[in-house]
């Protein structure tokens, strides 16, 4: 009997053929209607993960771009609070923010807030090199390289430049100014030498901020201590600090004293920083005294072996600016002749470079022995340049019709330098203190120009070109304005900003 088909075989064949027509059939219908069903499916299969659908992380340069408006709510805001974090922070940290609050997005936090964004941004804010500072953090680091800039320049070697943004505060502005030093105020008709900002070959010196400046100050005492020089610089920096103050009357000299060429001594208070800036007279920084000839006549002297009277001041002061000079020149003082006193023992005669030596190396014992290097700041302003033609002060000589600086750097007259600096130079080398010697002797030489002359009264016309002309001090606006922006570079790289405390 012949063998009949498999009947296993054909059911199976069949059963097949019916689960791919089935199979075929609802996936037809699952494509076709995949929209509708969505929300059924997602009752039994919850959705994916969103980090396994997540593509790969833009580079950082894509993450500050404006969010997608059809993006999830979450997300939207986490993003919006990152924009706002990064505005205060450096460029290194808002990568870091935006990364955080993007990784907290897509590891699925429900119910992102401000406050979670904020908190992100806070924690990586601490970590940065701006920490705590928020938008001051730029200003940090601006004057960290600022600083680095002018340590590796030096600030005394460089050029007059023109700059049409300059004098830092109009002429007539200032009531600080006395008459000597008003040259615009006593018919000085030329203006071109308000124009020229001091450049050090290699760097810029900082703009004066007079705001900065005062917070740096906040709670302390400046002291000028020095001749007719340093109060033509003293009258330079309040001019400088009031330009910068909204209410001029939180600015006072607290006697009410107006400046004088005949008073010695002042004391103006910045009510807002509880700090002040003052003057004190001392021609030589030594003690000046008298004698009683054999005619019965009082003589000058000066004891070159103690400092002057002034130094009860010095000791109260955080930062002093000293300077002595102009008056070595004088005739008694040049030759040198019973005037000269060490103890009890009066020089027939003494040589005035050397009196000079020894006076200075009083003044640094002194400086040495009472002054705090952690607490104090000091200051030798350098010899400042005159310009006399035809004689000195007191024999008819002029700086008069002069209308621009030097132009030429490499000329004997701007690099001209007095004995008597050189001894400056080597009494400091040899302190203990760690004197700043502001060295403007050069940049001085340049400015023949910046002088008086014969317009250091308001009375003054061109007719009066024979009178005695002063081509020693400075006009202001003017020279003086440069040493204190040398200050102020100085005080950048020595004391701290409000951003640093």
């Amino acid at each position: 009997m012949a063998d009949s088909p498999p009947i296993s075989s054909d059911k199976n064949r069949y059963t097949l053929t019916l689960f791919l027509s089935v199979s075929l059939f609802l996936s037809v219908v699952f494509l076709s209607n995949r929209r509708y069903l969505q929300q059924s499916l997602d009752d039994f299969f919850p959705p994916v993960h969103p980090q396994t659908l997540t593509p790969p992380p833009p580079p950082p340069s894509l993450l500050l771009r404006k969010p997608n408006p059809a993006a999830d709510d979450e997300e939207s805001e986490a993003r919006s609070v990152a924009a706002d974090v990064k505005k205060n922070i450096t460029a290194a940290a808002i990568v870091a923010v935006e990364a955080a609050v993007l990784k907290d997005v897509d590891s699925g936090a429900a119910n992102r807030s401000d406050s979670a964004a904020a908190a992100a941004a806070s924690e990586i804010a601490s970590s940065s090199p701006d920490a705590g500072f928020g938008s001051g953090g730029r200003e940090e680091e601006r004057e960290r390289v600022m600083r680095d800039g002018l340590n590796d320049c030096d600030l005394y070697m460089g050029s007059w430049v023109r700059d049409d943004d300059y004098p830092i505060y109009k002429p007539g502005s200032c009531e600080y100014v006395d008459e000597a030093f008003d040259c615009q105020g006593n018919g000085r008709p030329d203006a071109d030498y308000l124009r020229w900002r001091w450049k050090p070959h290699g760097c810029d010196l900082p703009r004066f901020n007079a705001t900065d400046f005062l917070e740096r100050l906040r709670g302390k005492k400046l002291l000028l201590v020095g001749d007719s020089m340093n109060r033509n610089q003293f009258e330079s920096i309040l001019c400088l600090l009031r330009e910068g103050l909204p209410d001029k009357t939180r600015m006072l000299e607290i006697s009410g004293h107006k400046i004088t060429k005949g008073r010695g001594s002042y004391i103006f208070k910045f009510l807002d920083f509880n700090c002040s800036v003052e003057y004190a007279l001392s021609h030589y920084l030594v003690k000046e005294g008298s004698r009683v000839n054999g005619q019965g006549n009082s003589n000058p002297t000066l004891s070159i072996d103690q400092v002057d009277k002034t130094s009860k001041k010095w000791k109260r002061a955080d930062i002093i600016v000293f300077n002595t000079g102009h008056w070595w020149r004088h005739r008694k003082t040049s030759r040198g002749v019973n005037y000269y006193k060490e103890g009890d023992y009066l020089y027939p005669h003494l040589d005035v470079t050397e009196a000079y030596r020894r006076a200075l190396q009083t003044w640094g014992r002194w400086i040495d022995q009472n002054l705090n290097t952690s607490k104090q700041l000091v200051f030798y302003r350098g010899y400042s340049s005159a310009h006399f033609r035809g004689g000195d002060w007191d024999s008819g000589g002029s700086c008069y019709n002069e209308k621009e600086p030097v132009l030429n750097d490499d000329g004997a007259i701007v690099n001209s330098y007095p004995a008597k600096m050189k001894v400056v130079e080597e009494v400091i080398a040899g302190m203990k203190f760690p004197v700043r010697l502001l060295n403007v002797t050069r940049l001085t030489n340049f400015r023949k120009d910046g002088h008086p002359s014969v317009y250091r009264k308001s009375s003054s016309t061109n007719s009066s070109i024979k009178v005695v002309q002063d081509c020693s001090h400075w006009c202001l606006p003017g020279v003086p304005d440069a040493w204190n922006e040398l200050i102020y570079a100085n005080l950048i790289l020595k004391l701290p900003s409000s951003n640093d405390t």
